[in-house]
């Protein structure tokens, strides 16, 4: 189920460079990020309303030491999205949307180092796929 998940992510994450293109043709980067994120943070409160009535238990497990984190991917993705609508409104949407998907390289490092998960050469090998990928669409 988890790979529907993954690939409906792909798909309204392209959306988002397309319509974030579009809109950025005439505005700020760092004023449409922080629109974007108003409106993401309203989506957002309606969902978790929507979650919290079909299971009451949905905050139960919440602690101190999980709000540090995701304070934390919070902050990394603001950031994030920064650094890429400012990509976005000086260059072509297929060259940085390939080299954003770079972050593939990163997770790698990052779940090695911080994880301590085992990284096999089948993805070293995909990583380098990719790679190369990316640098066939600049």
């Amino acid at each position: 189920m988890w790979y529907i998940w993954a690939l409906l992510s792909a798909i309204f994450g392209a959306l988002v460079s397309i319509t974030a293109k579009i809109a950025l043709k005439n505005i700020d980067p760092i004023l449409m990020t922080g629109i974007r994120a108003v409106f993401m943070a309203i989506i957002m409160i309606f969902v978790v309303l929507y979650t919290f009535k079909q299971n009451h238990n949905l905050f139960q497990n919440l602690h101190g030491n999980d709000l540090f984190w995701i304070l934390l991917a919070g902050i990394s993705g603001a950031i994030s999205w920064v650094f890429y609508f400012i990509a976005l409104k000086y260059g072509p949407v297929k060259g940085v949307y390939a080299i954003d998907k770079a972050s593939v390289f990163f997770v790698l490092l990052f779940s090695f180092l911080v994880l301590k998960d085992h990284i096999t050469t089948k993805a070293i090998f995909g990583a380098v796929l990719m790679f190369v990928g990316i640098l066939l669409l600049q």
